[in-house]
């Protein structure tokens, strides 16, 4: 097997245009990104190019880079053509042209995307996640039987990630608040609503890099609502990821796993491995659980194409397990590389 040397750092410039139309986020953050896991990787000692792809220019890039033959591609790309929902379709193209990349592929993007998916996998699978129902229109918010859940219940859009949608609303207390909330989020997003039993507790967030029965759980780190004013829920908005300025953001601070047993390190990190495991992850991801009263983990989301910027929380489970930035993502690269050349 030779070794791993030259690596293209492949991200998408069209979600720089998606975000400056629906939110406040700085656009110039996808870059940023893309060029410091560049120079991350450049330390580490690869030889490294940063393309950007925008829009349909897809097939020209995809074959210029199949001609250059690169080691490894390291694909940061989430949307294709400005839609998040073709993150999965871009990793298929990847594999028709037969370019080697990190990270998760067509189908373990697809399950987590498609949030009613993701949920049948786990529950197939015998993990713990919290009962649902799909709202799959505006005809489904009339269904009588949201009258007996047992709230409160969460809303989140079937197929988002990075807290798009979410708003204190979506803690629900009642079915006329989850009809209407669940009624504006289709109106506003165009797609169908999950909703979930809420469960009151600690959040956590597993971080796991490698493939298979070798995977290795990095430290676990939780969500601090200690600065959350009282009147607000202890969840993760879209303002609390996004926007600084939002008593959100500072009410949610991650932080390092504190005053945990064994059995619910054990049990956590057991049930972040099975979710890891029945979504098809490679290389590197995250799972976020709630912890109920009684210590037992529900899985909430599961992450395959997660943030891996040097102030995102991929990186400070790295450093809370003693590795540098470009050790980590070095790290990533060896990982992927090793999968598609195993000894």
């Amino acid at each position: 097997m030779t070794a791993l040397s030259r690596i293209v750092v492949l991200y998408n410039t069209d979600y720089d245009a998606e975000l400056k139309l629906s939110s406040a986020v700085d656009a110039s953050a996808v870059e940023d990104s893309a060029r410091a896991i560049a120079r991350a990787l450049e330390m580490a000692g690869f030889v490294v190019q940063v393309v950007g792809l925008h829009g349909m220019e897809v097939f020209e890039v995809l074959t210029r880079i199949s001609a250059d033959a690169p080691d490894l591609v390291f694909n940061l790309c989430e949307s294709m053509n400005g839609v998040p929902t073709n993150e999965p379709t871009f990793a298929g193209l990847l594999d028709l042209f037969g370019i080697p990349y990190t990270g998760a592929d067509l189908a373990g993007l697809a399950a987590c995307l498609h949030k009613l998916r993701c949920k049948d996998i786990l529950l197939g699978r015998g993990l713990p996640t919290p009962p649902h129902r799909f709202l799959a229109d505006l005809a489904a918010i009339d269904d009588p039987s949201l009258d007996e859940l047992d709230y409160p219940w969460f809303l989140k859009l079937a197929h988002e990630d990075a807290s798009v949608g979410i708003t204190d609303e979506n803690l629900v207390r009642t079915p006329a608040a989850l009809r209407d909330r669940a009624r504006k989020m289709m109106i506003e997003f165009n797609q169908p609503v999950l909703a979930e039993r809420y469960v009151e507790g600690r959040e956590i967030n597993v971080t796991i890099l490698g493939t298979g029965a070798t995977a290795r759980v990095l430290p676990l780190h939780e969500i601090d609502f200690t600065a959350m004013p009282s009147d607000r829920p202890r969840i993760v908005s879209y303002a609390a990821k996004w926007e600084e300025s939002h008593v959100d953001y500072e009410g949610t601070k991650p932080v390092p796993l504190r005053n945990a047993t064994p059995e619910l390190i054990a049990a956590v990190e057991r049930v972040a491995r099975g979710a890891y495991a029945a979504l098809g992850l490679r290389d590197y991801g995250r799972v976020d659980l709630r912890v109920d009263r009684d210590g037992q983990p529900w899985v909430i989301d599961v992450n395959p194409n997660c943030d891996i910027s040097p102030d995102a929380g991929v990186a400070r489970s790295a450093a809370a397990a003693g590795m540098s930035y470009p050790e980590m993502v070095g790290a990533i690269a060896q990982l992927a590389w090793q999968r598609i050349h195993p000894t």
